[in-house]
């Protein structure tokens, strides 16, 4: 038999375990308690574990890589910073010195022996990767935030609409922590506060740092590829690798990074999260920038530009006003006509969690109907079982695009500093030319998105 078949019959039957591995395995046990990572995954053969492709190694990257680690083999890595490839080619809990690094993310695309891409690059790359990778007929585990324009949450659930085959999971892992940010839906969903009437988002305030120095690029990064899209700049070390997230043309400051996980919960848990739901009229007269602004635009290009000091006012349809904010504690305040809560990553707090509202109507089926039907377990784990039983990843791409338009939407009312008013239908900003030119951006020639 010649290399080739042998190819061909290891991807197939690595295949046809990724879809029949978690029912095979979950036999004779309690499926609710089952664990993929325990289970299904970390006994199988060489030729059977899922191959999986890391793009964007840098911490979050490889803490992400070592996750999936958990669950198959990662056979190729790739940054376009050689020496965070080299790295995690070499991590005994990565590439264990086996995987084969890239710069070039469409070298691990190509290949037909990975299954699984995970995708943990800056912001401004995430949807241009993961369209690829689902044409590519990868599963896809992308970071959050997802996107990086209210175009781009078109773009991506337009393209798993048509690769519904392919399974897509957003790393808001805070949608697996069962004790705390699920309880708080759970409490919401079933009217144990009342009728809810203003959310507070507290998600912090971005840094104000600057002026940066100018300087050459360190010696392993590829500069222009790490702009992609982006304007070409000379290098900033704090326009780099984790600072990214401080200025507009990568990210969208607090707003999507701490906003991606709070706005999440809370759009989730009031039930704003489906296809044309959304706020109606977005304030963001409340917001100021470390720099100045004209007409949305930072006038310097040395220093951190995202707001460091917010409140801005999204309000509803149905009423609700859902304060995302720079001010007060980091999470989440529910206010509802009978009682109100506090959850953040580190406790739930308030009368209704003291009294134990939600005393047996919070055990395990009501968790799994938040998981969709599956099991409640971790987030990852999620991510496999979907893969080998089908269906949607507890943090879809249709939930989450719902999320970044808020999160979007916020942040361009405080650019502009003033109320904007959006229709979640037509998803457009009406009324105000100017703040619908930020529904997109233009990209650098070579760089764009697949529209599919």
């Amino acid at each position: 038999m010649s290399d080739h078949d042998n190819t061909n019959r290891d991807q197939s039957t690595r295949r046809q375990f990724l879809k029949t591995s978690a029912l095979t395995a979950a036999a004779g046990t309690s499926l609710a308690h089952f664990s993929m990572s325990e289970k299904a995954f970390a006994n199988q053969t060489a030729n059977s574990r899922p191959r999986i492709g890391c793009i964007g190694v840098g911490g979050m990257g490889s803490g992400d890589a070592r996750g999936h680690a958990n669950f198959g083999d990662i056979v190729a890595v790739c940054d376009v910073d050689a020496g965070r490839a080299e790295k995690a080619k070499n991590s005994d809990k990565i590439g264990k010195g086996k995987a084969d690094a890239y710069n070039d993310y469409r070298k691990v695309l190509e290949r037909d022996d990975i299954d699984v891409v995970s995708v943990v690059t800056p912001d401004h790359w995430h949807v241009k990767i993961a369209i690829e990778a689902l044409q590519a007929g990868k599963h896809v585990f992308c970071q959050k935030p997802l996107t990086l324009t209210l175009e781009e949450n078109q773009l991506i659930r337009n393209a798993c609409k048509k690769y519904s085959n392919q399974v897509f999971l957003v790393g808001t892992q805070q949608r697996s922590d069962r004790t705390k940010f699920l309880r708080a839906v759970n409490m919401v969903q079933k009217g144990l506060l009342g009728d809810i009437k203003n959310i507070t988002v507290g998600i912090n305030g971005s840094p104000a740092k600057g002026p940066f120095k100018t300087s050459e690029p360190p010696a392993g990064l590829d500069w222009n590829a790490w702009l992609g899209q982006a304007p070409k700049v000379d290098y900033i070390t704090e326009r780099c690798h984790y600072e990214f997230r401080w200025w507009y043309e990568y990210s969208g400051g607090k707003f999507t990074d701490w906003g991606a996980h709070h706005v999440d919960i809370a759009t989730w848990a009031i039930g704003e999260d489906k296809e044309g739901m959304g706020p109606i009229e977005i304030d963001g007269s409340d917001a100021k920038h470390p720099v100045e602004y004209k007409d949305g635009y930072a006038l310097v290009d040395d220093s951190y530009n995202t707001s460091h000091d917010f409140s801005v006012k999204n309000k509803f349809a149905s009423g609700i006003v859902m304060d995302v904010t720079s001010r007060g504690d980091n999470g989440i305040t529910f206010e509802g006509t009978e009682g109100r809560i506090f959850v953040s990553r580190g406790k739930i707090v308030g009368k209704p969690i003291e009294e134990e509202w939600d005393k047996g109507k919070f055990g395990e089926d009501d968790l799994r109907a938040l998981y969709k039907g599956k099991p409640p377990e971790g987030h990852k784990n999620n991510f496999y079982r979907c893969i080998s039983e089908g269906g949607l990843t507890l943090s879809d791409v249709f939930s989450h695009v719902q999320t970044m338009n808020t999160c979007h939407l916020s942040a361009i009312a405080a650019r502009l500093g003033r109320k904007i008013k959006w229709d979640p239908k037509a998803e457009k900003i009406v009324g105000d030319e100017l703040a619908a030119t930020f529904v997109a951006r233009d990209r650098r020639e070579g760089f764009d998105i697949p529209k599919v």
